[in-house]
């Protein structure tokens, strides 16, 4: 094994089946059963023996329709992860760096050293938003080839601020990985600058909004010319017939998914100001469809141990990490899930400030 891999934390999580699963920000709502259906008689059609579509032309028309942009600039994936993956691939060179805020999506500094690059990570603000001058500062430092960004970002909830993405473009020399996983639910998005120039990458996916987690369906939008550099990153035939399937229904009933987005935003606001109201724990502003809480009343370990043990509540514990010491991560559920939170929550750290 490369020493760059094995000083890597390898990514995984044990998620039991059971209770509430707040976790992993995946949708509240299965896709509708009518839905479903039809994924699978359209997969039903297609021949199972061939190779899916080298390049689903026709697909790459919807999506580019749907997020305003070229067929020619998009590159589909198994997950966007995969396309993270494609693209450090095939732009970091061993030794070069890669520039991130800190904390972000871990799977960012996994994959840098596995390609054998520097990871650098650029600190948030103390309320954990984005420091655009330290990113800018950290990346003409250490000469990156990639800033990724992640926004809103994971775990914080914290959005990049308008004009952020243009100025880093132009006052460093580096590719921008704008990993919009989460922009559905709220935030700029770095897609118009697309036409801008051609250092700017935008990763989008079907896991969280569209509630296809456990399909597995991203893509990336880039320049036409930087779009075919990255597909060399990735597997061919890469995205299954019942994906590709899968993603063509999405895209037909797409009012049917932006009504369920609203849906999560809304409860979501309906949910964090009573949230904020319970004693012992600060409450991180959020865009995305999951909020950080803070915990001071007692260890956050404890928390996430009672929320599951006693309520059958599931959420991230995030406080080995020292920048998020003492921090959980909530998905934002239905509004049943979240009442449930509230009352278990309400219950902790009420016994133990009584206790106190």
């Amino acid at each position: 094994m490369k020493p760059g891999v094995r000083a890597q934390a390898g990514y995984t999580l044990r998620s039991p089946a059971t209770g509430r699963k707040l976790n992993q920000n995946e949708c509240p709502h299965d896709l509708p059963a009518d839905l479903k259906q039809a994924v699978l008689e359209r997969a039903a059609a297609a021949p199972w023996q061939r190779y899916p579509e080298f390049v689903p032309r026709q697909l790459a028309e919807r999506l580019a329709a749907h997020y305003g942009w070229v067929p020619e600039g998009i590159v589909v994936g198994n997950g966007s992860n995969e396309l993270i993956q494609a693209t450090l691939s095939v732009v970091l060179g061993e030794g070069e760096s890669v520039v991130a805020p800190s904390p972000t999506f871990s799977l960012y500094r996994l994959l840098t050293g596995v390609l054998g690059g520097r990871y650098v990570a650029a600190p948030l603000t103390p309320a954990f938003e984005f420091d655009v001058d330290r990113i800018v500062e950290t990346a003409v430092r250490e000469r990156a080839r990639v800033v990724v960004l992640n926004s809103p970002n994971n775990p914080t909830g914290s959005a990049l601020p308008e004009g952020a993405v243009e100025r880093i473009v132009s006052e460093t020399g580096a590719l921008v990985l704008c990993d919009e996983a989460y922009q559905d639910f709220g935030g700029p998005t770095a897609i118009p600058l697309l036409r801008a120039t051609s250092r700017v990458v935008v990763l989008r996916t079907f896991s969280k909004a569209m509630g296809m987690a456990g399909l597995r369906f991203g893509l990336a939008l880039a320049h036409p010319e930087v779009a075919g550099e990255l597909a060399k990153g990735k597997l061919p035939y890469n995205v299954n017939v019942v994906t590709l399937a899968a993603a063509g229904i999405a895209l037909d009933h797409a009012a049917v998914f932006a009504a369920r987005t609203r849906a999560v935003v809304e409860t979501r606001e309906r949910f964090l100001p009573r949230l904020a109201r319970l004693p012992g724990i600060d409450v991180i502003p959020t865009w995305a469809n999951f909020v950080l809480i803070r915990c001071h009343a007692r260890p956050a370990s404890d928390v996430f141990r009672r929320l599951y043990e006693d309520h059958g509540i599931l959420v991230r514990d995030v406080s080995h990490n020292g920048e998020l010491s003492q921090c959980l991560r909530i998905t934002i559920g239905t509004e049943d899930d979240m009442e449930a939170v509230l009352v278990a929550l309400r219950q902790i750290l009420t016994s133990d400030t009584e206790a106190s």
